[in-house]
């Protein structure tokens, strides 16, 4: 999943962003109001990790923009407010869940995978297709029964790969979806990644590649 952590305090932010991509999951920061709104303009999200007191613009109105918006990311607000008439109003702003601080990363991590699962069409957690099996809570992968070792890259490329069903992937979703913002759109990554996880998984070859389209697992 692509995620947005906007959290003021850069070392809680970096924190939070390593273990969101140690989940496979890729990650941009803000560190405020306005830098969470930029890249919102320019970048497609899953979940949103949103602190509600940022300086500037307040987490609270970039939360109520998203909804004016009509972004289909799910927000997770962040607060050291921990009385329930403070959840209910961030709730009601239209974030989507609520987790008050200090909290457990074992804990956020799991919630937004879930709300990852709801900003898309329903999938199992554990995908299957030719012959290929991927746990996604437990980041294993199998080719007929056989462990396959992945790098997170690899790893969230055979998940997009499979959640399509069939159909075709393009390399500039994946890019969207699996790398970062830091990522060059001209960079051969996703071509490179392609070729590893191919040679992972071993023959017969299972990853098409659809030219003038992208790649997909028939």
């Amino acid at each position: 999943m692509r995620v947005l952590v906007v959290e003021d305090e850069p070392i809680l932010a970096d924190a939070i962003a390593e273990w969101l991509r140690e989940e496979t999951h890729a990650v941009d920061v803000a560190h405020d109001g306005e830098g969470a709104l930029e890249r919102l303009s320019v970048n497609d999200y899953d979940v949103v990790v949103l602190d509600r007191n940022l300086p500037g613009i307040a987490g609270d109105e970039v939360c109520g923009r998203m909804v004016e918006a009509g972004a289909a990311a799910r927000v997770l607000m962040l607060t050291a407010a921990a009385e329930v008439t403070d959840r209910v109003a961030g709730l009601s702003l239209g974030a989507d869940d609520y987790l008050t601080k200090p909290f457990a990363f074992v804990e956020l991590a799991a919630r937004v995978r879930s709300l990852g699962r709801r900003s898309r069409p329903p999938t199992p957690p554990v995908l299957r297709r030719a012959g290929i099996t991927l746990d996604t809570n437990r980041h294993e992968a199998f080719r007929d029964g056989r462990y396959v070792p992945l790098s997170k890259k690899e790893f969230a490329i055979l998940a997009e790969l499979l959640r399509a069903d069939g159909a075709p992937v393009s390399a500039e979703f994946l890019l969207e979806k699996v790398w970062d913002e830091h990522a060059d759109p001209f960079t051969p990554a996703v071509r490179l990644a392609i070729l590893k996880l191919r040679r992972k998984l071993g023959d017969p070859p299972v990853v098409e590649t659809v030219t003038a389209v992208g790649y997909r697992i028939p």
